[in-house]
């Protein structure tokens, strides 16, 4: 039997690393709205055979592209780990885990690769978990911060106190913030939502313009033209002018039906100035069910242009560039013809954070 030559055999290896690069680029690159789907479908089979080897790349490839590319490398990932763990294949636990510390990786790359090592090893990742309380990603944190929750429930007293308190600085999503702000309620220590969350709560709002046929939405009213809180202007019905209006939720949620009324088919516009004590990056997160557009210092950041299909905190994450000093942020609100009892809100909130979701507030306070 002729033996095979080293040559040969990095050449082979080499060959197969390049074939498992082109399958793993066809499932990161299948966009938004499905397409590269086929042939995805024919690549993940091949990155599947190539078993725990295959991983390293494909975390390299998550979090780059877009959500649906990001499900098919976890699909992958996913498929590999249970099949390693059925055939008693090694795997790579250590890089794994090494990969998860790793904060110059992408979010989406450093939590499936914590949900990796959660599957193939849940001890390995129970120990590296409270390292996570602090971390800049906000689901990597949640279940560190729901293990000082548990140990809290144990406890009475100051000692109680003090680790729900421990668990408020760092929690950032709303239900683990719900239960730990009633512990403290009932233990007399009363928590600012608004603040912890960072809420936008003085604001100045003006309307109603009209929304008939649901046109507001893409016609341009004179607040998207200028920002005079002292001029008046031809509204839906008349004239209309610029009010303070403060919200009293502690959810930060900005009723538009108290201050202009229950109107249906009518648009409304909200501003508030935030002083960024520096230049930054930063998020706007917005809750609503109204069709909505969002402008910072005369900035559009996004808008959707749909109604009623829910609402929740954190609903849209709105990446943008604080400047220092005072920053202007426009809401535009459409409210549309629907009669149903579930169609009457026509309200919106919104906070200040950064990607971890950390309250960033503002300098004037």
């Amino acid at each position: 039997m002729k033996s095979i030559s080293p040559l040969c055999l990095l050449l082979s290896a080499t060959l197969l690393h390049g074939a498992l690069d082109d399958s793993v680029k066809l499932l990161a690159g299948v966009a938004r709205e499905g397409q590269g789907n086929e042939a995805a479908s024919a690549a993940w089979r091949d990155v599947v055979q190539a078993g725990p080897a295959a991983l390293r790349t494909l975390l390299a490839a998550a979090g780059r592209g877009s959500p649906v590319a990001d499900n098919w490398l976890r699909l992958a990932a996913d498929a590999i780990v249970d099949a390693a763990l059925r055939d008693r294949q090694a795997l790579p636990l250590g890089e794994l885990e090494a990969f998860v510390k790793d904060t110059t990786h992408p979010d989406a790359a450093r939590v499936l690769a914590f949900d990796l090592l959660r599957q193939a090893d849940a001890a390995r990742a129970d120990a590296v978990e409270p390292s996570l309380l602090a971390d800049p990603v906000q689901e990597l944190r949640r279940g560190a911060v729901q293990r000082i929750i548990d140990a809290a429930r144990g406890q009475s007293g100051e000692v109680a106190r003090a680790t729900y308190q421990r668990a408020l600085d760092a929690v950032r999503d709303e239900d683990q913030t719900k239960t730990i702000a009633e512990a403290l309620k009932e233990l007399g220590v009363p928590v600012d939502l608004p603040r912890h969350f960072g809420f936008l709560m003085q604001w100045q709002v003006i309307g109603p313009f009209d929304n008939t046929g649901r046109k507001g939405f893409d016609a341009v009213f004179p607040p998207e033209k200028e920002l005079r809180f002292d001029q008046e202007y031809a509204g839906k019905s008349g004239q209309v002018k610029w009010q303070p209006f403060a919200s009293a939720d502690p959810y930060g949620k900005l009723d538009l039906n108290k201050p202009l009324g229950m109107e249906k088919e009518a648009t409304a516009y909200a501003a508030a100035t935030f002083d960024s004590a520096v230049e930054r990056d930063a998020e706007l997160r917005l809750g609503c069910k109204n069709a909505w557009k969002v402008w910072l210092n005369g900035e559009l950041l996004f808008g959707r242009d749909e109604y009623h299909r829910g609402q929740r905190m954190d609903q849209y994450k709105l990446p943008c560039r604080l400047k220092k000093g005072a920053n202007v942020v426009l809401v535009k609100a459409c409210q549309n013809e629907q009669k149903e009892q579930w169609t009457v809100e026509w309200e919106f909130q919104l906070r200040v954070c950064d990607r971890a979701g950390t309250a960033i507030l503002t300098a004037s306070k």
